[in-house]
């Protein structure tokens, strides 16, 4: 299903994307349409990267106990 937009273009932006469209010959739609999706993942993987970074902080002292704790064990064991 598809919805119907009333978009505003600033004026550079519509003469870039109409030159892009006539040496593409491709539909203003299809392009618009995968340039928001592009748009789109570009910020899903901006959110994902802040939200990683911030839980990385949280388990962070979690990660340094475990790897001693490893280390330790690795120490032994080679004893």
């Amino acid at each position: 299903m598809s919805k119907a937009l009333s978009l505003k273009l600033n004026d550079e932006v519509f003469r870039e994307t109409e030159e892009i469209l006539r040496r593409t010959r491709r539909p203003r739609n299809a392009y618009i349409n995968n340039a928001v999706s592009f748009y789109n993942k570009l910020w899903k993987r901006r959110v994902l990267k802040k939200e990683l970074a911030e839980e990385s902080v949280l388990v962070r002292e979690d990660s340094l106990e475990v790897l001693d704790a490893f280390e330790k064990f690795e120490e032994e064991a080679v004893r």
